[in-house]
């Protein structure tokens, strides 16, 4: 039985993360890996290439961190304040979500999508509150929003 070594072209969860390099039999890696572009055969110059990548991967990921901390630092500022229609008992027409959180913070200049914030369920009452937003999987935010009655 000849063994191949390949380079992962794609994660897999059986085989390991894009840019390993694993022996495999060379039926496998002939009928299955290479043909359905799971894999490369590990050259020079495929392994260059895949630490090129790397590196350019690793820079990338620290500018997207550094990017997501200066974004969590923009979230320390003033509560944001969402004016909302109310009715008999302050009883809110509709609730607050997170699509009226992201529209309110992209007027400040502050661009998130808005499945980055979490709320637990929309905002149905009046008051203080405190958003959590998750920016990037090391990167989270507190925020203060504060619902008030909106002045006739």
């Amino acid at each position: 039985m000849i063994n191949l070594e390949v380079v992962l072209t794609q994660d897999d969860p059986k085989l390991g993360k894009r840019g390993d390099v694993l022996k495999v039999s060379s039926g496998y890696a002939n009928n299955f890996l290479i043909p359905n572009r799971k894999a490369l055969l590990a050259t020079s110059a495929v392994l260059k290439n895949f630490e090129v990548q790397k590196a350019r991967q690793a820079q990338h990921n620290e500018e997207i961190l550094a990017s997501a901390k200066k974004a969590a630092s923009q979230f320390d500022q003033d509560p944001l304040e969402i004016e909302v229609m109310t009715g008999e008992g302050d009883k809110l027409y509709g609730a607050v979500t997170t699509q009226d959180i992201q529209e309110t913070l992209a007027k400040r200049g502050i661009h998130v999508d808005r499945k980055q914030l979490h709320l637990e369920e929309p905002i149905r009452h009046l008051g203080a509150y405190e958003v959590p937003v998750k920016l990037h999987p090391e990167v989270k935010a507190l925020f203060k929003l504060h619902v008030i009655k909106k002045k006739a």
